[in-house]
């Protein structure tokens, strides 16, 4: 199941406008710029939203934005993203920020906003209230912009009945009794009054905003250092950012991160976990970016030798991963076969398979589906170690086991761009063709099969 999500918070377009720098004005002493490329950003809490998109979450979305273009634009970004919005209007302009770069350097900055606090607290608190149970878990993203106001904090911590995350930004006080809070270094030492600059500090000021705000957990960020949970006790998890490009909107992707992770039944700790990976991916790129299941997955995999056993997957883990592998744009390619003993054959059509797109999925029948179709001599190796080998191959990047027949059902969850199948299968019913975008069928090596090894083994 896909985790329920809901985001209150300040939402605002990150607007950018990038050009070239070769002039002064003859007007004023400015450079000017020829705008070249041009934009638009769900930025704020609208971040958040982005995150968890990314990660393949079904997501709701309550905020307050203006009568202007700018909310129109963010309305058309949600229904684009499948997004539950309830969006309030309110006179106020909505906040759009707008950055002018030229030559990769920030020139200037416009912001367009009013950050008074809004007028509709009641209304946004009776539309909490009628969407709240809806969700796994809420996620506050507090900008200062106006939405989350002392009430309206308050007013959704005390109504709700799942976990609340809050990433405050001056006020702490107003989050007391949330489920978790994640400031970073700079913010904690503010709101606890003590600067943090080594490990006694660190606990000082965790454990003060802990029991003073009525926290089950908190957690904070200290950038290159990591991350403090405070529970029952204190854990540090490493940082897991290789190279450091923009560490811009990272803080969103570990609220949306640790969320997501906690709705998925993941321990805190765990959670924390992925939300560094998480981060660790979007500070490689440039701007407000993201980062999806995969690109998670495949930087995991780059910073450690990950053992196969870990790309063995469930039926519910691949429809994530396939669904976020095809939001980025890869093509996802899937196969499926007893693989009881692994020969040349098999790994040449395996390779041939990769060729034909990015992620090659491998579905793997079962002891007893191998039984029902080859026999009850069948299979030579267990399905544990047949998925091991499987994992193993460069060409391979996830494998899952069915119990099935045929594969339909785990089709059903990958949804592939391109079905292949062995080209003995021209001209008759491929399982799961109705499904895949493509089905393409490829050459078997001659004479390699698991049915003539055997032969030759029993001679």
């Amino acid at each position: 199941m896909r985790p329920r999500i809901l985001v209150v918070g300040d939402v605002m377009v990150d607007h950018y406008l990038y050009g070239s720098c070769d002039r002064i004005s003859p007007e004023a002493p400015v450079q000017v710029v020829r705008v070249e490329k041009e934009q638009r950003l769900l930025g704020g809490a609208g971040n958040v939203v982005r995150n968890l998109l990314a990660f393949g979450a079904d997501v709701g979305f309550l905020s307050v934005v203006g009568e202007d273009e700018a909310a129109e634009w963010i309305r058309e970004e949600l229904k684009k993203g499948a997004v539950r919005s309830e969006l309030l209007t309110s006179s106020r302009p909505t906040t759009k920020k707008s950055r002018i770069i030229a030559s990769h350097q920030q020139i200037v900055r416009v912001d367009k906003e009013n950050d008074a606090p809004i007028e509709c607290e009641e209304e946004l608190l009776e539309r909490f209230e009628t969407i709240a149970d809806d969700y796994d878990l809420i996620l506050l993203s507090d900008y200062d912009k106006g939405v989350l106001t002392p009430k309206v904090a308050q007013g959704i911590i005390q109504r709700a009945n799942v976990p609340v995350f809050v990433d405050p930004k001056r006020d702490f006080f107003k989050f007391r009794g949330a489920t978790l809070l994640k400031p970073n270094k700079k913010e904690a030492s503010n709101a606890a009054g003590i600067m943090i600059e080594d490990e006694r500090s660190l606990e000082e000021a965790g454990w003060r905003l802990k029991e003073e705000l009525g926290l089950q957990s908190l957690i904070i960020t200290l950038s290159e250092e990591g991350m403090a949970i405070f529970e029952e006790k204190l854990t540090k998890i490493p940082t897991m950012a290789r190279e450091v490009y923009d560490v811009t909107g990272a803080g969103d992707t570990v609220l949306a991160a640790l969320g997501y992770a906690v709705a998925k039944k993941e321990s805190l700790v765990e959670a924390a976990k992925f939300a560094n990976l998480a981060a660790g991916v979007v500070v490689g790129k440039v701007g407000a970016a993201t980062a999806t299941l995969g690109e998670i997955e495949e930087y995991e995999r780059s910073l450690r030798q990950a053992t196969p056993e870990e790309f063995i997957k469930s039926f519910d883990e691949i429809e994530q991963i396939a669904e976020a592998f095809k939001r980025s744009g890869k093509r996802v390619v899937f196969t499926n076969g007893c693989f009881d003993i692994l020969h040349l054959g098999h790994v040449k059509y395996l390779q041939k398979a990769k060729e034909l797109g990015d992620v090659l999925i491998v579905g793997l029948n079962s002891d007893s589906s191998v039984r029902r179709l080859k026999g009850p001599q069948r299979p030579v190796n267990p399905q544990f170690d047949r998925a091991y080998i499987l994992a193993s191959l460069e060409a391979v990047d996830y494998v899952v086991i069915f119990d099935e027949d045929t594969p339909y059902e785990l089709i059903k969850r990958v949804r592939p761009d391109i079905l292949v199948k062995g080209a003995d299968y021209e001209g008759k019913e491929i399982v799961g063709s109705d499904i895949a975008k493509e089905t393409r069928l490829i050459e078997f090596v001659d004479g390699k099969s698991t049915t003539k090894i055997i032969e030759r083994i029993r001679c």
